[in-house]
């Protein structure tokens, strides 16, 4: 059974709408992800956005490269189960399209739109559709005079560089604004993000940039997005992994569940050792399909022996211990009864059928 366990204090931050989401100002943390499709392939994007949000995706976030995908940017936007933001780079133009043509959101780069001028037009724009802006701090782009002064890309360069393009912007009257500083490894985006929350009250994008692929970005991104929002900051995040997007939003969610800022399963683990009696893999794969898509904060744990098992399965809303032969199933603390080690599965997942429907 779950035990209470103290939530980290969430920072103070301004609050914004993006579509239907809140964000910030104490809304529940989103997880949002990014097509990786041609935006000039409407079908092909909205299968993918389709996809994302069966994962649980909040929000989701488009390429608009090039003005010939406009035209398919806003049949997107219309037919979009999720709100859409548009990702603009270099040509200030495409933001001042994207917002006309239904983007819920922009993201920019301030520093490579062409200057103050463009940027205030950008911001009109997103000011008459009445949607906001984030304002996207890379360490691979920072400006010039700032990695001089900080001889190179540190995370005391990209604090500052985002606090100077927040100010450039609420001095042009525009304050819907949502900030992210990344950078590809965890210390510089851990501390950079640190540092801008005590300076300022914009709602924070996390995430860890270009982490890769498999195991190593896996662990990269949990790590980063999980130190700052165990610390209360953070207000959504996307997980940045070379591979599918549902994977990124699959990962993101499991982060959130992990610090119990979204409810869901939770489902405990023997690691196994030479004390195993069986093999627990193709149960627990079985368990953990079975919990997909459960909102209730349940606990289940599958052991494997005689050490930690029964106590462990005890602790949980439901559980089962592994013998040779035979598997024993809790509820609740109390053992229920014992089942033949072929029928496991099986009752551990009419367990949990009971107890969520």
């Amino acid at each position: 059974m779950r035990q209470e366990a103290p939530h980290p204090v969430r920072r103070g931050s301004r609050q914004v709408r993006i579509g239907s989401v809140l964000l910030g100002g104490g809304a529940p943390v989103s997880v949002q992800t990014m097509t990786k499709t041609d935006t000039a392939d409407a079908e092909a994007t909205l299968a993918q956005i389709r996809s994302v949000a069966g994962a649980g995706a909040d929000l989701v976030r488009v390429a608009v490269p090039r003005a010939e995908v406009l035209s398919a940017f806003e049949r997107i936007c219309a037919d979009s189960p999720l709100p859409v933001i548009a990702d603009i780079h270099f040509d200030y133009r495409l933001a001042i399209e994207s917002a006309q043509r239904g983007a819920a959101k922009l993201r920019i780069n301030p520093g490579n739109l062409g200057g103050p001028q463009r940027l205030a037009q950008v911001l009109e724009a997103a000011a008459e559709a009445q949607i906001p802006v984030r304002i996207g701090v890379n360490a691979g782009s920072l400006p010039t005079d700032l990695l001089e002064r900080h001889g190179g890309p540190s995370a005391q360069a990209m604090t500052e560089a985002a606090l100077r393009m927040i100010a450039e912007a609420e001095a042009l009257g525009f304050r819907d604004l949502v900030c992210s500083l990344k950078a590809s490894d965890v210390p510089r985006t851990v501390a950079a993000n640190r540092a801008f929350t005590t300076q300022s009250e914009v709602p924070l994008h996390l995430g860890i940039t270009e982490a890769g692929m498999g195991t190593e970005a896996l662990v990269r991104s949990a790590v980063g997005i999980g130190t700052l929002l165990a610390e209360g900051i953070g207000d959504t995040l996307r997980v940045s992994l070379t591979a599918d997007p549902a994977e990124e939003v699959q990962a993101g969610r499991q982060i959130l569940q992990s610090l119990e800022l979204l409810p869901g399963p939770h489902l405990v683990s023997c690691p196994t050792c030479g004390r195993c009696q069986t093999d627990l893999r193709p149960l627990v794969q079985e368990v953990r399909e079975a919990l997909q898509g459960i909102p209730q904060p349940l606990v289940v744990a599958v052991m494997g022996c005689e050490v930690n098992g029964p106590g462990e399965a005890r602790h949980a809303d439901i559980g089962i211990a592994c013998g040779r032969q035979y598997a024993a199933l809790f509820r609740a603390g109390e053992m229920i009864r014992r089942v033949p080690l072929a029928d496991a599965a099986n009752a551990l997942c009419e367990e949990i059928k009971r107890l969520t429907t």
